[in-house]
């Protein structure tokens, strides 16, 4: 382990230095009032700010220190994971592109042209392409977690629910901090904003992330220490406020992020076959790479927004208009392992094999079997997205409030995949959607609100084929031929539709219930052309979803107490088939699904000085197609448990769960303080996240199945409320789990795992 390298306590003492010796006029005592309960929780679920309490809709929300806890080792978005009830995600492309799922439902497809279900909102702005999802989170305000279908407020691939990340505002008054933390590996990581008001009628507010981490993971085929493991991030947020009168306030947003590091580490046979768990061949600190130059990773993404509200009395118009922009590349030696010829030294310490190819050449592969080599690039180019709403809202205290508006999505890009054998080959993709929605809130009695919304969409999707097998080996040698590729496209509209009442019984009780319409639009897939496959289309799933809940604040405001029942039905379900024998990516729909479970979450202020949380969600999913087949393990080297069709050897997937959908989700987090003086407090905080059996492919096998893993961290430090600063240690995965965390199934038994224990420091200072 190396434990801070490159950074000592002498850059956080430096920066503390520099900080207080400042001119800036610090208050005199920043201790917030305490009156011995719970924070108050507003949420934009609805795009109006609410209670969290009054919202009719299962709702989880992360923000100060418990979400600063959660990133303080440098993770990206994925760490979220399991710390959410509902919530899973993971990712074979590395820090960019993750994959959502919400209450089971998602999409295992690792292609830069996939769909989810589950929507990324970022200030306003919904981030549709994969990896304008993976923007770096900094200076956030508030994460909203919203789960169920949310189409008539924010449209077409919300089936599952939406993840909304609101950034820190401007305001008048001068506010800017530091934070700054150095950990095991190298980790560096230093965030900082500064903001105020410019003139009377101009505010703004610069972001600011730079964070890094060394690379750790020898390659044990060349020799090279530290060869791989590393990231190296920065994003930029420029925020400028307009504020003319008091009815017009707009708001300007840049962001740039530039990220360059290792894509996903593959790792060979780390399965065994017919067993589940990591075996022998694992090692997280090593692995042996003859191909992918070390699997780099590097992007470039930008964009701005301009959000303008305008009160003309009785109605609001806001107007929300952006674009995104992002190119880059990933590399990967996709087999995870060392195929070469049977001459010289082999490791001693994992499995090889000898055996003779096709033309008796004799060969050794290692770690286990691999059958052949595989390396992949993928390259995004040219992403291109840009989106305009246009809302209007009543501004009044009658018990009937409304909304309505358009909204139009337009986004270009290609994707590039550069096959070792095959060569490279180039698909353009472009998708434009428009709609019209509204929704309607009725207040019947002082108890009793019911509000309906509705939205239709129409969504149109197109494939074009550019270069094809460009430079490609199996074409120089006959073994593949260009092909004649037609465009591809599809188009639909859809209606959406919501129904949601909310009853109080009392002041601090309330009831609800929702039933909700949504659909994830029709999917195009063109990644297996560069294998000379075809294109595939899947069309678009619809879902209806029913769910009932309580929220509550109780003995006198000290304990929080939330509960939601779910179910689901989807019908024409999308689902990606990944891997077989040519980790080829199909489309493909499923007759239906069917999720059901809880969620229950509770937060209790046992006395002042100790807070504890803690909560539970049980998801089930199934599968419900009885004529659908999944093709099975390519490699051969796992052991599907579902029948095998006797006629075409796939499997019978009806029944099973949809992949990567952990039955259950349990959290926990505690809190306690030792005051020290009137001046600052002691405070030691811990969280447990817990993930029950899940499923890593469509297909069901004894390898690729996970349960009980989970993950741990602590933080303990100093607050000072006089020169409000705080300074603490950290540790995410104190007890070094090795979490398997997705698998691919065509080669050999290869496996991704979790990020390893990080031990740190760390320094916050505000001022005002």
């Amino acid at each position: 382990m190396k434990l801070f390298k490159k950074a000592t306590i002498a850059n956080i003492v430096q920066i503390a230095l520099l900080s207080t010796a400042s001119n800036i006029a610090l208050a005199a005592d920043k201790k917030a009032e305490d009156d011995g309960k719970l924070e108050r929780i507003t949420v934009t679920a609805l795009k109006r700010t609410q209670s969290i309490q009054d919202v009719p809709v299962s709702i989880a929300t992360l923000s100060g220190e418990k979400f600063e806890n959660m990133f303080s080792s440098g993770d990206d978005v994925l760490a979220l994971a399991t710390k959410v009830l509902g919530l899973y995600a993971e990712s074979s492309n590395g820090r960019v592109a993750p994959r959502f799922y919400m209450r089971g439902l998602g999409n295992t497809d690792f292609d830069l042209a996939a769909s989810q279900p589950v929507s990324i909102i970022m200030d306003d702005v919904v981030m549709e392409n994969v990896v304008l999802k993976s923007f770096p989170l900094f200076d956030v305000d508030q994460v909203e977690v919203i789960r169920g279908p949310q189409g008539t407020l924010f449209g077409r691939n919300t089936t599952a629910g939406i993840i909304k990340f609101t950034s820190r505002k401007p305001t008048d008054d001068f506010e800017a901090y530091v934070r700054a933390g150095v950990g095991s590996y190298g980790l560096q990581n230093f965030e900082g904003a500064v903001g105020g008001g410019l003139t009377e009628d101009l505010t703004a507010r610069l972001s600011v992330l730079n964070q890094s981490k060394d690379d750790w993971i020898e390659n044990g085929f060349t020799g090279e220490k530290d060869a791989m493991g590393g990231h190296s991030d920065q994003a930029v947020r420029l925020q400028v406020g307009y504020n003319p009168t008091d009815a017009l306030d707009i708001l300007f947003n840049y962001h740039t992020r530039t990220l360059e590091g290792t894509s996903s580490i593959f790792r060979a046979n780390v399965l065994t076959q017919g067993k589940s768990g990591l075996n022998s061949n694992y090692d997280r600190d090593k692995v042996y790479y003859d191909k992918g130059d070390n699997n780099p990773q590097e992007y470039d993404n930008s964009g701005w927004s301009v959000n303008v509200t305008y009160d003309l009395g009785a109605i609001t118009l806001t107007s929300i208009t952006a674009m995104e922009m992002a190119d880059g590349r990933s590399l990967g030696d996709i087999d995870g392992g060392v195929l070469r010829n049977a001459d010289g030294s082999t490791p001693s310490d994992i499995d090889y094999v000898e055996y003779q190819d096709d033309f008796n050449n004799d060969l050794i592969s290692y770690p286990g079997f691999i059958p052949f080599d595989a390396i992949t690039e993928d390259q995004l180019k040219d992403l291109e997205q840009f989106t305009q709403e246009i809302r209007f809202s009543s501004n009044t205290t009658n018990p009937l409030s409304w909304q309505t508006g358009v909204y139009f999505f337009d986004s270009s890009f290609s994707v590039t995949s550069i096959d070792g054998f095959f060569g490279a080959t180039e698909v353009f993709h472009e998708n434009t959607t428009w709609a019209v929605f509204g929704q309607t809130t009725y207040q019947l009695s002082d108890e009793l609100s019911v509000i309906g919304g509705l939205r239709y969409t129409k969504d149109k999707k197109s494939l074009s084929v550019g270069k094809q097998n460009e430079d490609g080996f199996a074409v120089i040698i006959g073994a593949a031929s260009i092909q004649d590729y037609d465009d591809v496209s599809v188009s639909d509209g859809q209606w959406s539709w919501e129904g949601m009442a909310n009853y109080r019984v009392s002041e601090d009780v309330s009831l609800y219930a929702r039933i909700s319409n949504g659909f994830r639009a029709q999917s195009i897939q063109g990644r297996d052309i560069a294998f000379e496959g075809m294109p595939s289309t899947a069309k678009a799933e619809t879902i209806m979803s029913y769910e009932a809940g309580f929220k509550s604040d109780l003995i006198d405001n000290t304990l929080r107490l939330n509960g939601a029942v779910f179910q689901y039905t989807i019908d024409d379900i999308q689902l990606t088939a990944v891997g077989g024998n040519g980790n080829n990516i199909g489309l493909t729909n499923a007759g239906q699904g069917t999720g059901q479970g809880f969620e229950v979450d509770a937060e209790y202020r046992v006395t002042e000085n100790l807070v504890v949380t803690a909560g539970y969600s049980l998801n089930k999913t199934e599968l419900k197609d009885k004529s659908l087949r999944i093709a099975t393990c390519g490699s051969g080297a796992c052991t599907p448990t579902d029948e095998i069709d006797p006629e075409n050897g796939g499997a019978i997937v009806h029944g099973n769960p949809f992949p990567n959908a952990p039955e259950s989700i349990f959290t926990a987090t505690g809190r306690y303080t030792v005051p020290m003086g009137n001046e600052g407090e002691v405070f030691f905080y811990g969280d447990y996240a817990y993930q029950g059996k899940t499923n890593l492919f469509i297909y069901e096998t004894k390898e690729h199945v996970t349960d009980g893993q989970f993950e741990l961290g602590l933080r303990a430090g100093y607050i000072n409320y006089d020169m409000d600063f705080e300074i603490a240690v950290f540790g995410r995965n104190i007890t070094d789990e090795d979490n398997l965390k997705a698998g691919i199934d065509f080669n050999n038994n290869t496996g991704v795992v979790n990020e390893p224990a990080v031990w740190g420091i760390e320094f916050k200072k505000n001022f005002y």
